[in-house]
């Protein structure tokens, strides 16, 4: 008898029911609290997936990951590179006959996946870390520091070097960062300063 992928796991047909865990529960609960949004609601009409443009790029789509969610699958949803890949353009939130902020709920993943420090891909999230220093520091990104601090953390040091000159020299790359850092830095101030 053959393996079921992944894929044939995660789109059952046989009648037997599922039992959810207390744990599976709390994780479900968790994820609706935090997130404010309703993935229970979630009848699995594809319409997220449909729409994702980096949908193709992912070990699990996204209405999957939602089904996931809603029994409670926290290690599968947690480890996937999926919450990972979503670049947050709303487009499975416009879709949504439901009005659930899928983007919302992925951010909300991502978060939890940071702090029970089992994320999928490591370089991505140190890239995320990178990403979101450079945003509270300066307002807006400054590619200099987030590639020169993202190379350091990622243990990378080189990676990509060559291109800063010629960047440069088209003016593509800015002098100076931007100025309305002291503005953003409120910003996160006033969303309890979490460092990530």
């Amino acid at each position: 008898m053959k393996q079921a992928t992944e894929r044939e796991q995660l789109t059952r047909t046989d009648e037997t029911p599922i039992l959810l865990t207390e744990e599976a529960r709390r994780f479900t609960e968790e994820v609706i609290r935090r997130s404010g949004e309703r993935v229970d609601w979630c009848y699995q009409c594809g319409k997220c997936t449909a729409g994702c443009p980096v949908a193709f790029a992912m070990d699990i789509e996204p209405s999957r990951i939602m089904r996931l969610v809603q029994l409670g699958q926290s290690e599968r949803v947690l480890k996937s590179k999926a919450i990972w890949l979503c670049v947050g353009c709303q487009t499975c939130t416009t879709r949504c006959p439901q009005e659930i902020d899928t983007a919302k709920v992925m951010d909300t993943l991502r978060e939890m996946a940071l702090e029970r420090e089992v994320a999928a891909d490591k370089e991505v999230v140190t890239f995320f870390r990178s990403f979101l220093d450079n945003i509270r520091r300066y307002g807006r990104v400054f590619e200099p520091t987030l590639v020169l601090q993202y190379n350091l953390r990622s243990g990378h040091l080189l990676q990509d070097a060559d291109k800063g000159p010629l960047m440069l020299s088209k003016g593509k790359l800015p002098l100076r960062p931007s100025r309305n850092g002291a503005i953003v830095r409120k910003i996160f101030d006033a969303l309890g300063g979490r460092k990530r």
